[in-house]
């Protein structure tokens, strides 16, 4: 089995790198602004009540904050003193050190030091991020109004993260498309409203996201689903999705209630989902909750309270059931035909893979070992000389432990480990036919005579062991204890 590395790490860059634009935008000093303000024309009208000035600019506005790196243009405004309002109309530009915003129209309040920008909205971060959208509310950090600054964006906005790392080299970047879209500071950042996170390799998708980029972890809310992309996808969804990371690289993620992943090589379904990830690789999965955990692949299930998956390097070694284990496992349709499939049960069992038996990283590793401990139970079908078309034997033992080995897709040994018992049924042959025909024939003998008597039948030979006929009835032998069956 090979998972895909693109497991939800788009999130996790989007929580720990990609910082959002109202992030980025806050200000240094933090004071409210005195605006100057200078337009090619004006005209101020006094209002009757307030005995305060109205103001209307046109032919290019600059608006400059006293003593900070903050400007506004526009092509005119009006600004109303009376109620702090300045509306600005026309290619409206909002600049700070750290963002630009820029909107066909936008109005700024001078009581809580807010822009509202309308009508093809582009907001831009140093970093290289934007956002696009047909509304965003941008609150400056202040002093004695807000500590931090914070942007609502609505109407469906689009966010594209681009991380830079310290060589200067700009990642993939991510986005995200949601109903609305509200950043706070430096790190926490939320999504609501059919939210899709995309970036080359992966989607998320899931009703709302919450993001924190100090704590380096983002959760997935309401229905969210984690699709990877590329040659092996792989699916991922629960009712709530959690993501970690450290130094910027995603470690772990973990399904809750209802978990379900699944890909091409393997479908694993239980009420938690734990992924442990390394190198951006997929090294490790445990299953486990109420609903007990099940595994299944093209050729086996296995099923228990819980499940601990050793993929390192994406490659499967390893499968620790735990708790009322079962494993259940196809045989080889190339040396027998049955409906029946073969298994193994035990308090714990342990599936052993050989990872590097195969050179194609795209096929499952084949399996090379069951082992099974407490109360262990085994049945497998052992293959018959005269072909796949004819009736296995069968092979069923208990005892406290045991040990099934795997050759080339089929069982090689059966190894019973104290309190061996059981039962090995070979296909016998079945004589009633041929005693009909001979029975058939001789009836127009002469018959014996009556008083004669009655000839002694012989029963004849236990059959060999191998090569039975293709038409048997069943015959039980004991298996050895404590040793081998086969």
């Amino acid at each position: 089995m090979r998972v895909s590395r693109a497991v939800a790490w788009a999130l996790v860059a989007v929580a720990a790198g990609a910082t959002t634009v109202a992030a980025q935008a806050t200000s240094g000093s933090g004071r409210r602004c005195n605006w100057d303000y200078t337009g090619e024309r004006s005209f101020s009208a006094k209002d009757p009540v307030t005995t305060k000035y109205n103001t209307f600019l046109a032919g290019g506005v600059l608006f400059t904050c006293r003593g900070q790196d903050i400007t506004i243009r526009a092509d005119s405004a009006e600004l109303y003193d009376p109620s702090g309002t300045y509306l600005l109309i026309g290619n409206v530009r909002y600049q700070e050190p750290r963002i630009t915003i820029d909107a066909a129209r936008a109005t700024y309040t001078l009581i809580d030091e807010k822009l509202v920008a309308e009508q093809n909205v582009h907001a831009r971060s140093t970093n290289g991020s934007e956002m696009r959208g047909p509304r965003a509310i941008y609150y400056r950090a202040v002093a004695g109004v807000r500590d931090v600054s914070r942007m609502d964006a609505e109407g469906r906005p689009l966010f594209t993260f681009i991380e830079v790392d310290s060589m200067g080299r700009k990642s993939d970047p991510v986005t995200l498309l949601a109903q609305r879209v509200t950043s706070i500071g430096d790190s926490l950042f939320h999504a609501g409203g059919q939210v899709e996170i995309t970036r080359p390799d992966m989607i998320a998708l899931a009703d709302s996201a919450l993001m924190n980029n100090e704590l380096e972890f983002a959760r997935l809310m309401r229905n969210p689903r984690i699709v990877s992309r590329g040659e092996r996808p792989f699916n991922l969804t629960g009712r709530v999705i959690d993501l970690f990371s450290r130094d910027e690289k995603l470690e772990r993620v973990i399904a809750v209630d209802s978990a379900h992943a699944h890909s091409d090589d393997l479908d694993l379904v239980s009420d938690t989902i734990d992924l442990r990830v390394e190198e951006e690789e997929l090294s490790r999965a445990i299953a486990w909750g109420p609903s007990r955990a099940l595994a299944t692949t093209p050729e086996r299930t296995i099923e228990a309270d819980s499940l601990d998956i050793y993929m390192p390097g994406q490659r499967l070694r390893d499968v620790h059931a735990i708790g009322r284990a079962y494993a259940e496992t196809i045989p080889d349709t190339l040396k027998l035909r049955s409906d029946e499939r073969d298994w193994l049960r035990g308090d714990t069992l342990v599936a052993s893979f050989d990872s590097v038996a195969t050179a194609d990283s795209s096929r499952s590793p084949p399996l090379r070992e069951l082992f099974a401990v407490g109360n262990a139970a085994s049945y497998y079908q052992v293959p018959s000389g005269d072909g796949p078309l004819a009736p296995p034997s069968l092979n069923y033992v208990r005892g406290t432990s045991i040990t099934v080995a795997f050759g080339v897709g089929e069982v090689q040994t059966v190894t019973v480990h104290e309190q061996a018992a059981g039962m090995f049924l070979e296909p016998v042959a079945d004589t009633s036919a041929a005693r009909r025909d001979t029975t058939a024939r001789d009836s127009t003998a002469t018959p014996p005579d009556s008083t004669a008597p009655p000839p002694v039948k012989v029963p004849p030979p236990a059959p060999a062991p191998s090569g039975p006929p293709a038409s048997r009835s069943p015959a039980m032998l004991p298996a050895t204890e404590g040793g081998r069956s086969r």
